[in-house]
């Protein structure tokens, strides 16, 4: 087959799937992505903020009834240093 022929058909495939997309900067990728974490947390912390005032948890330690809101309070300082446990292990570079 003459290398003609075979660059011409390579031509007329590349012609007819169109124009590749066009791929977006890594920079804006990760700009969204911060930004639909920001407004997740915001999301988030509003969430446990109209929970805690429905829950009425500062007048139940106002009274002097601490016991659950000692024991949440144990659960979230649990939860947080197991989530700073695995991000400090997830950041060891070498390391798998």
């Amino acid at each position: 087959m003459p290398k003609t022929l075979v660059r011409r058909s390579a031509l007329e495939r590349e012609s007819r799937q169109g124009c590749a997309p066009r791929q977006r900067p890594i920079a804006l990728v990760e700009l969204i992505i911060t930004a639909a974490l920001a407004l997740s947390t915001a999301v988030a912390a509003t969430a446990v903020s109209i929970g805690m005032a429905r829950a009425d948890v500062i007048a139940v330690v106002g009274r002097g009834d601490g016991l659950p809101f000692s024991i949440g309070l144990c659960i979230g300082l649990l939860l947080a240093a197991t989530a700073g446990l695995a991000a400090s292990a997830a950041a060891i570079p070498g390391r798998n």
